[in-house]
């Protein structure tokens, strides 16, 4: 994750899917904006139905889903983003730091 313009690499963090990796970075991309204490923050992912499901924008499809959104909206209680924002994955720093790290 980027946040103030610094890479955050966060590894062995186990095994899982493609979604499942996308809720994990969401949800430490919340802890370290936590920690930076700003009085606001955004958080921007590339995985739409992520990005929807923490915004309230839809309803978990699936037991898995609704269990990853549950520890989302327990780790976002002591502060909350202003929202979460999609970009396109060409465009997420966080994605293009990484290829770049394992380039």
């Amino acid at each position: 994750m980027v946040a103030r313009g610094v890479a955050h690499f966060f590894d062995d963090l186990g095994t899982g899917t493609n979604t499942d990796a996308e809720w994990l970075a969401l949800r430490m991309a919340l802890q370290v904006a936590q920690s930076l204490d700003a009085a606001e923050f955004d958080l921007i992912g590339d995985s739409l139905e992520v990005v929807r499901l923490a915004n309230g924008a839809s309803r978990p499809g699936s037991d898995s889903a609704a269990a990853h959104l549950a520890r989302y909206e327990e780790a976002a209680a002591p502060r909350r983003p202003r929202q979460v924002k999609w970009t396109p994955r060409r465009q997420n720093l966080a994605g293009i730091a990484l290829a770049r790290r394992n380039a």
